[in-house]
């Protein structure tokens, strides 16, 4: 795998001045996803879970629907000059019987946060029909557990705390308590990485959680929590106009700009008692 950060020299100016020091980047390294061979996408992640990764994304666009429908996702064909495996081509081979992906998502280009849209061949493959529909999810929440709910992804950021360039996302219980969290350069690989690992741990259909992100609800992000079955999405910055569009549709609840005291719920508020 990978280094997940690396340090580089900076020129730092400031009022007393300017200096020469070592500064702490996130890693930012290509991710090439095959399926049964076949190379399917590219995406510019930070290396580490690839694996929860892959399962997250081929969830998200409706291949996956258990653990058991991958039968190995084993790193292939990358090395480096010296001969050294780079980790960077992940290849995944379904179980018998699961449908291989639809020619409609293979991506033409990179990719570089995972994108749901991104590279799609036509836009009548975005609205994903999933079979995990959270739209009659029982869930409650109280606003009170939901402004918990920044501080402790926040907490689960280690890699942010020194490099200050990384999304995360992280999947909480009814009571708040954090699943899993992950951090990505790409907020697209983040909540993927959460949604494989549910995936990997039996979690899916993610019945009863909250998906909390540390940008902005997307449309994208918005689709992946709806194929994966999570009810609500909670985002500390403002949703789309689509991303409103969808969760309205698709009976998720939607909460943007969830920050200190205050929130906005954009669709099916019943689920904030």
């Amino acid at each position: 795998m990978g280094r997940l950060s690396v340090r580089r020299p900076v020129v730092r100016i400031g009022p007393d001045g300017r200096r020469r020091e070592l500064d702490t980047l996130a890693a930012e390294e290509p991710l090439e996803l095959r399926v049964d061979g076949r190379p399917l996408s590219v995406t510019m992640r930070t290396p580490g879970h690839d694996v929860e990764l892959a399962h997250g994304f081929l969830l998200t666009e409706g291949v996956l629907g258990s653990p058991a429908d991958v039968a190995t996702a084993r790193y292939c064909d990358s090395f480096d000059e010296d001969g050294r495996n780079t980790y960077n081509v992940l290849d995944v081979a379904l179980a018998p019987g699961v449908e291989p992906p639809d020619a409609s998502i293979e991506r033409n280009f990179y990719t570089t946060s995972s994108c749901g849209v991104c590279g799609k061949a036509s836009l009548d493959a975005v609205r994903l029909k999933t079979r995990f529909s959270p739209a009659a999810d029982p869930l409650i929440v109280t606003p009170a557990l939901l402004r918990a709910l920044p501080d402790g992804l926040r907490a689960a950021q280690k890699l942010f705390d020194s490099t200050g360039g990384l999304h995360a996302a992280g999947l909480f219980d009814a009571s708040g308590e954090l699943l899993v969290a992950r951090e990505d350069v790409g907020r697209h690989n983040a909540v993927d990485k959460v949604l494989g690992r549910a995936l990997l741990d039996g979690r899916v259909p993610a019945a009863g959680t909250v998906l909390m992100v540390s940008g902005r609800a997307s449309f994208e992000l918005v689709q992946k929590a709806v194929m994966a079955g999570v009810p609500l999405l909670a985002a500390v910055s403002a949703p789309s106009s689509l991303a409103v569009e969808l969760a309205d549709d698709a009976g998720i609840t939607l909460v943007g700009f969830l920050r200190g005291d205050t929130m906005n719920v954009y669709a099916h508020p019943a689920r904030v008692a």
